[in-house]
């Protein structure tokens, strides 16, 4: 129990080495394309699941706004496959990390900012100050309305971190909590050890959840500049 609770967290190093840049690439490994006539059923379920997402994603999407389609999916199978393998024992999760997921959040968010500004100018504008506005109110509207834009992608990166980290934090909680009460109480550490199997399977919930709200967002932002 005097184990750093935040050891999981610290970017795992080899020789001196990070190697981040490693375990962000593992995931594509896990997604293989197949060369056959007729798939098997793990690349039928996976391309079932793309479909399905990415149906339901694009729907609202003009032309513009689905030539992001690909991007979008890779962006779900990335973070989904990246806090599934968090939870494997001595693994190292990269969204548990801050600078990573505003890494990811900026430039998506930027891109669709741009996307809007350059094909709806107008519309675009529009944003800062609703209609109707009283005149005394115009410069705090567009000051609030400036923040609100700005802390957008801020709020996509807060959001994964402290989802992701939480559960980690529970689950190393509880864990710990199990082992001391081997020696107590039996019959506790096996009730804490069930709620910790139960924990475990919502973690799994809470991952491919986090993927799904991420990418949905960063879709809603598209929408509203296409």
């Amino acid at each position: 129990m005097n184990e750093n609770l935040f050891a999981s967290f610290i970017t795992p190093m080899m020789f001196g080495l990070p190697l981040v840049t490693l375990i962000v690439l593992f995931p594509s490994l896990l997604f293989p394309t197949s060369n056959r006539l007729v798939n098997n059923r793990l690349i039928s379920l996976q391309q079932w699941m793309l479909q399905l997402v990415s149906k339901q994603m694009m729907s609202i999407h003009n032309t513009k706004g689905q030539t992001w389609a690909l991007m979008l999916m890779s962006l779900i199978l990335f973070i989904g496959s990246t806090n599934l393998l968090g939870l494997l024992p001595h693994s190292f999760t990269p969204t548990t990390q801050l600078s990573m997921n505003l890494g990811m959040a900026i430039p998506l968010w930027a891109g669709a900012v741009i996307t809007g500004f350059r094909n709806k100018t107008k519309a675009s504008l529009a944003h800062f100050l609703p209609q109707g506005t009283p005149t005394p109110l115009i410069p705090m509207l567009v000051i609030i309305e400036t923040i609100s834009l700005f802390i957008q992608p801020v709020a996509l990166a807060v959001r994964l971190t402290a989802n992701i980290t939480a559960g980690h934090l529970l689950i190393h909680l509880i864990g710990g909590a199990t082992l001391a009460l081997m020696s107590i109480n039996t019959t506790t550490a096996l009730i804490t050890f069930i709620i910790l199997i139960l924990l475990t399977i919502l973690e799994f919930a809470v991952a491919m959840i986090q993927a799904y709200v991420f990418t949905l967002l960063v879709s809603l932002y598209l929408h509203d500049n296409t």
